[in-house]
This record gives C-alpha cells, structure tokens and sequence, in this order.
C-alpha cells in the first residue's frame, strides 16, 4: 500500500526519497533523539508483473540450508548488533555470497530459531507485513523472484522496524530467489509449517503452464519442506487457476483438502483474502476470488 509521509515536525523540510529524515525532538531539551527511516514509494520500485521463473538467472543460492545464516535476516531475534540496517536481500546489489562451509548451529536453523512460514512470491509485501503482527513468536520469510519488488518489500520492512523501536516486525524478512529451482537450499526437511501462494502468475497460455508455481512436481518439493501437519495457502482471482491448483494438490498423495469451516478461525486464512495488494483490489473491485486450504500428511509407508 502506499504510504502517506509525515509531515516534519516544527517545520523542518522533508528529506529526500530514500533519506534519513531528521532527527525528531522528543520534547526534552538536551534528551536523546529518535531516528525514523522513511517508508518507501511503491512507484520507485515498478517493475514488469511476470517473470519467466525457467529462464537462466544469476541469482545467488546456498548449496544447503545449513549454509544460511539466518541472523542477518532476523538480527534482533538473534542478539546482532549493527550500526547500520542489514539488508541481505541477495538482490545483484545487495547480493549475498553463501559461505562454502556450513554456519554456525544457532544461526543456520539446525539448533537455532528457524523459519517456519514462507510467502512464495510476496509481491509488495502486505500478507507478511499483516502476518508479522499476527505471529510474533515465528519467523516469517517473503521469497519473490523480482528484484525491485524484493527492495522495496525489504525497505518497507526496515522502516517499520524502526517506526516501532525494534519491538515489532522484526520476525519478517524477505529474500530474492527463486523458488521453483531452490527452495530446498533454503529449508530442511519437515521445517516450514505454512507455505502461502496468493494470486500467482496465472500462466495463460498452454505452452506456459509448466511456469505456474502450482503443479503435481513443485508440490512433491513442497511436501519435503512442509512439516507433516503443515498447510498450504492458495487464492486466486482466475478461476481456471484455481482449478488448476486445486486439482493439483487434490490429486498429491501427500495433502489433504482441509474443510472451510476449519479455516474460519485461523487468522492466516482470513488474511490471504484482506491482507495483500491483489486480494484488496479484488474486494475493491467486488469480483469474486477462490481459496483452499491443503494439510501435509504423513509420508506412506515404503513397499516392501
């Protein structure tokens, strides 16, 4: 959503896009000052909708999950300090080089905090920045392929940790990846327990289905992430989409359909409809949108 600025206090002039604004008077004289980071514009950040997720890229990836640290991307949580905001968006500019020897235990999930629910293509972030709030106690990831959009999820996230003093917001991420080719590099087995697709790339054209983010094979991928009892987020406001991913994950032997009435009460569930960019504008717009909810089931038994 777009952000309106605050207006500088005792007449100061705002500062640039991108700037530290000035420091603001708490009303002692000789008192410490507070610092805000400036939201970022989502009009500074436009980049094309669709991004052909099977063409090459260059886009940096760990060679195992235990070779992630994950403190640079959840610092507070963690106890790092830093004089100046971590960005490890692994964007060409801010890009990430993944150590070639795993990271310490605490830091790369193994023994530490851990990520446990994932945003598969976040967009301009409002389902995680809605979900941070939600669940203080977990550590949420946005991953998106785009690299403006990953920037500008990624400042959005920085300015509201520091408009709420580090006290919240600090178990959001985001990184750029993509997930189609390395979310295994990222996640243990069994380690998330939510995995959200909200209105993807509907692929239109026949020859372009194997692009959709949904499919019989990328769902066997994410049944090795999810933990057994793990949920699988998807809405959409195209409905063959929804058929599609509905008849993909109906037919997996490894997820089960969980019934509406379950959902009503989980907060995620409510938030995939009213929480992100696409499924406000849709309720804007008063079109109609399709919802389902999967659960991880136990692996089968091997035959003997």
């Amino acid at each position: 959503l777009a952000q309106d600025r605050c207006p500088a206090d005792m007449g100061d002039q705002e500062p640039e896009d991108g700037a530290v604004p000035a420091d603001l008077e708490n009303g002692d004289e000789g008192a410490p000052k507070k610092r805000k980071l400036e939201k970022p514009k989502k009009a500074d950040y436009r980049q094309r909708a669709h991004c052909n997720p099977l063409s090459d890229s260059y886009i940096e990836y760990p060679i195992a999950p235990g070779h992630v640290d994950w403190s640079q991307h959840y610092p507070e949580i963690f106890g790092v300090v830093s004089e100046e905001p971590l960005r490890p968006w692994n964007t060409s500019e801010l890009m990430v080089k993944y150590p070639s020897e795993p990271v310490d235990p605490s830091k790369n999930a193994k023994d530490g905090k851990k990520v446990t629910m994932v945003d598969v293509g976040c967009g301009f972030g409002g389902l995680l920045v809605a979900l941070g709030p939600l669940y203080p106690d977990k550590l949420i990831l946005g991953m998106e392929i785009r690299e403006q959009v990953t920037t500008y999820v990624g400042e959005r996230i920085l300015a509201l940790r520091a408009e709420h003093e580090g006290k919240s917001y600090t178990n959001c991420s985001v990184l750029r990846t993509n997930v189609m080719k390395f979310l295994v590099n990222y996640f243990q087995k069994g380690q998330l327990e939510k995995m959200f697709f909200c209105f993807p790339d509907p692929h239109f054209k026949r020859k372009n289905w194997r692009r959709r983010i949904i499919s019989e094979g990328l769902l066997s991928l994410y049944a090795y992430a999810l933990c057994e009892g793990g949920l699988l987020y998807a809405i959409t406001d195209v409905k063959d989409l929804f058929d599609w991913m509905y008849t993909s994950c109906k037919g997996h032997l490894l997820f089960e359909e969980v019934p509406v009435d379950e959902m009503k009460d989980d907060p995620a569930f409510k938030a995939i409809h009213n929480a992100t960019e696409e499924g406000m504008k849709v309720l804007r717009e008063q079109r109609p949108m399709w919802s389902c909810v999967f659960r991880r089931l136990p692996d089968p038994p091997l035959p003997l």
